[in-house]
């Protein structure tokens, strides 16, 4: 099936994220597949689903963000809710979860992780993607601007020039007024969480490699061709190198 943006998203890493999620979901070959999107956000992945006839579910727990998911949503076969996964009162199972850039910010991700394995069914797929944890992103870029947060004089400083660089203090994809990372994942680490909780590793790739690391981003903000190449060359790296994971997963046999 061609790939046809339905999203906000214009930037190479967040549209790479995109197509695998989407791939992995119509190879299910289940026109009428329910969907659920955990940590929906602005709801991006769950319009490109809909956009392909699914019958989607976004939920998070950010009533600010599932009101700007609202505002764009022009499907009816979508439907956006305010609450956390472990409150879904659902008799019926999915064919196909999503949880793109959520555990991460997650104290506790086991919980969460263990209902993801209650709410699919048993030949569904369970897509995830996660920052790496010591890539060059979270290592240049997120850890940094953490511990700045952390004292007044610096961040008031931090602040003032992302402010100038035109930065709002949310993302495109989510509107949640707390994006802190507070887990850091390496591809071992991941699959002990997801394997832990019943969970069987199909597909494993990467997103980007510094198209989000400061200078180069600056330039790779403006210059499309320059994105893609980054994308590109994460392919051909060691995935430790990347600052992305994506993966597929099904509940063991």
């Amino acid at each position: 099936m061609e790939f046809v943006n339905k999203t906000s998203y214009t930037r190479a890493e967040d549209l790479k994220r995109l197509k695998f999620i989407q791939s992995a979901i119509v190879e299910l070959n289940r026109p009428n597949a329910k969907i659920l999107d955990v940590g929906c956000g602005n709801g991006n992945n769950s319009r490109q689903m809909a956009s392909l006839g699914f019958d989607v579910l976004g939920i998070d727990i950010s009533a600010k963000t599932i009101e700007t998911a609202r505002s764009l949503n022009t499907y009816p076969n979508l439907r956006f809710e305010n609450i956390p996964a472990e409150e879904l009162d659902i008799d019926d199972k999915f064919d196909a979860i999503i949880c793109s850039e959520v555990v991460e910010h997650l104290h506790a991700p086991q919980p969460v992780v263990h209902t993801l394995s209650t709410l699919l069914k048993p030949d569904g797929v369970l897509l995830v993607t996660v920052p790496n944890g010591y890539g060059p992103r979270e290592f240049f870029m997120t850890k940094p601007m953490q511990a700045a947060m952390k004292n007044k004089v610096t961040w008031s400083m931090v602040a003032g020039a992302k402010k100038a660089l035109g930065y709002k203090g949310t993302t495109i994809q989510s509107e949640a007024e707390d994006l802190t990372h507070v887990q850091f994942f390496t591809k071992t680490s991941l699959k002990k969480l997801f394997e832990s909780e019943g969970f069987e590793l199909q597909a494993f790739g990467v997103t980007d490699f510094i198209e989000s690391v400061l200078p180069y981003s600056m330039l790779a903000n403006r210059v499309e061709a320059l994105q893609r190449f980054d994308n590109w060359i994460a392919d051909f790296l060691p995935q430790a190198l990347s600052s992305g994971f994506v993966s597929a997963w099904t509940l063991k046999k």
